[in-house]
Parts: C-alpha cells; structure tokens; sequence
C-alpha cells in the first residue's frame, strides 16, 4: 500500500512529506531515502554523503534494519556525524514495510531528530536491504536513491522493478570491482538509461577520493529546488493570510 493509492487503507499516511513546513511554522528538512538489495553500498553511500556535506549541511540518519542497529553503529563507529543525529529504526519485518506500507516508525524518528537537533537541512532514510521492488512512501520521503552493484552482475539494470525504473537517482555502485567480477559497466549504464528515460543514473566507487560526488551534487540540486519550492509555497500561504486578514477584508471595502 503507498501514498499514491489511498483507497488502500485510508487511515494510514495523513501526513505527507509534500508538506514543506512542520507545525511550528518552521521549514523541514529534505528528506532523501536509500534502497537497494543487501551488500549493494547503501550505509556505505550513506557515510560518504554525510563525510562530503557535513560542512556545509546540518545533516541527519534514519537507518533501518530488521532486529538489529548494524548500519546505525557502523555510521557511529566511523563518527560521519554527531551521535544524536543518527538514529535506528528495527523494522521487525521485511524491510519495505517500514518505508512504505506502514512508515510511522519512521516518521516518528525523522519527527524526533528534527525536534531535538533541528533546524535540520537533509534528513537521509536507509532502508534495510530489499530486492529490487522496494520503493519508499511520498508521504515519507521527497526524493528517492536506489543503489545496486556490478558485483551482482550486470543484467541488474535490464532485469527493472520499481526501484530501477522509478527511483529518482540510480546508483551503479562499486565500478572498480567490474574488471574483477566481470561486469560490463557500458552494458549496465546503457541498460539502466534504458529501463529510466530521462531519469538520472551515476556510476560510483567509493574506493575513490571523489568516488560519491555524483551524488553528493545530484543531492546538492535536489536541496537547492526544495529551498525554492518551500520558499515559494511560504509567499503564496503568507498572500492567503494577508488576503484572509479583517484588515485586508476592510481595506476593499473602503
């Protein structure tokens, strides 16, 4: 069940990650989700982010894993960021239920780092390891990353499934292990740009210096259009007010 189909159990995702502002008035952070099958790179994408912004960004980490906090520790034990920014979701189920069919534990750990580190720039979800199906609610996150890996072999991106084909950035992980593997990373670019259309796709190696750079820059513009969005709906909703004001209602009489 998904936000995008609210006939299926309509009590469910009253909020939405459209909202732009939190109750207080105050502007959300952008919040990004990482899937991807076990092994594929995600905390491993997920730190790298976190080491390349973290200057520049108040960042913050919703790791999810099924019984226990494996990838919440990994991020700890490398410091990527201040421990009250990182917290664990145990999803005690398969992973794409916390992400999608029933994300209030999520929300609930998004809410809370905002509440108690905020104002918060970037709040990035990892998902537990999924297959290639697994999608996050709108009503959760605003923008999604789906990471595979040429160590999975490379009919990956021709094999599709809604994470390939409709995340909003794919991600071809450890290129420097294709010679190794035998992958073919032309074949793979070429298969997943055609399973996407004009949907990004970057090819990464974390073993390089640089190696996350594509997607610290694809995160980089999606923050800089939700700024301007968010900003956008803040000057129509001030209108309205001004609009709805009894001195405003006042004045046209006049």
């Amino acid at each position: 069940m998904h936000l995008d189909h609210p006939e299926s159990f309509p009590h469910r995702h009253t909020y939405s990650a459209a909202r732009a502002r939190r109750p207080d008035g105050s502007r959300r952070a952008l919040r990004v989700g990482l899937g991807g099958p076990v092994g594929s790179g995600k905390t491993a994408t997920v730190a790298a982010l976190c080491r390349a912004l973290r200057e520049r960004l108040a960042i913050a980490v919703v790791t999810n894993d099924i019984y226990t906090r494996e990838d919440a520790d990994f991020l700890l034990r490398n410091a990527v960021l201040p421990a009250e920014r990182i917290s664990a979701v145990e999803t005690g189920a398969c992973p794409h239920t916390a992400i999608r069919d029933d994300i209030s534990a999520n929300l609930e750990a998004v809410e809370e780092l905002e509440d108690r580190t905020g104002p918060l720039d970037l709040v990035l979800v990892e998902s537990g390891g999924d297959n290639l199906t697994a999608t996050f609610s709108r009503g959760l996150v605003d923008a999604q990353i789906f990471v595979i890996d040429v160590a999975a072999g490379d009919d990956i991106p021709r094999k599709g499934g809604p994470g390939i084909t409709g995340a909003d950035l794919l991600v071809i992980n450890k290129t420097d292990l294709a010679p190794h593997v035998g992958s073919d990373l032309a074949a793979m670019a070429r298969d997943a740009r055609a399973q996407r259309g004009e949907l990004p796709v970057a090819l990464t190696s974390l073993k390089a210096p640089e190696g996350v750079a594509p997607v610290a820059d694809w995160v980089l513009g999606q923050l800089a259009a939700w700024h301007a969005e968010s900003a956008g709906s803040a000057a129509l909703a001030a209108s309205a007010d001004a609009e709805d004001a009894p001195g405003a209602a006042a004045g046209a009489r006049v």
